[in-house]
């Protein structure tokens, strides 16, 4: 079932898979630095009201299922996300404590991907739509189809 989230104007349901790396794919999550990172995620997406349905760290990678509300787009969530870890990781589990290093953590990148109703089911409830209208309101059949 569906889990839908109302808010004053908007019906919502926005989850997505997200994978992100350490820089140079370097075996950094294990350990106890893989117990903080997820500390810290779950931390940092409170703050930003995103919610961590799933998630798990291997030692070069992290998967992460997020549901993200429409307000906040996913690439500033996960930028968001990866820039303050990378500085509270690089405070924590530095060599030095010193403030002026880089803190380069995550790579640049990331994928995401939407988790959600699958084309199937969206094209056959487009194509259905108009039926079931018809059907409640005795209207004729508009001509819609674009194939």
């Amino acid at each position: 079932m569906r889990s839908f989230t109302t808010q004053s104007h908007v019906v919502w349901d926005c989850k997505y898979h997200v994978v992100i790396v350490p820089k140079y794919r370097k075996k950094k999550l294990y350990g106890p630095a893989r117990q903080r990172i997820g500390q810290i995620i779950r931390k940092l997406s409170e703050e930003r009201d995103v919610q961590i349905l799933e998630g798990h760290a291997m030692p070069e990678h992290m998967h992460l299922v997020l549901r993200i509300p429409p307000r906040e787009s996913v690439a500033d969530a996960i930028g968001f996300l990866k820039g303050k870890s990378a500085i509270r990781m690089h405070y924590e589990f530095g060599k030095r404590k010193a403030p002026t290093q880089q803190k380069n953590f995550w790579s640049r990148g990331y994928f995401v991907s939407t988790v959600g109703i699958d084309e199937e089911t969206i094209r056959a409830y487009v194509k259905n739509q108009d039926a079931q209208d018809r059907y409640e309101d005795g209207n004729p059949a508009l001509d819609l189809y674009w194939n």
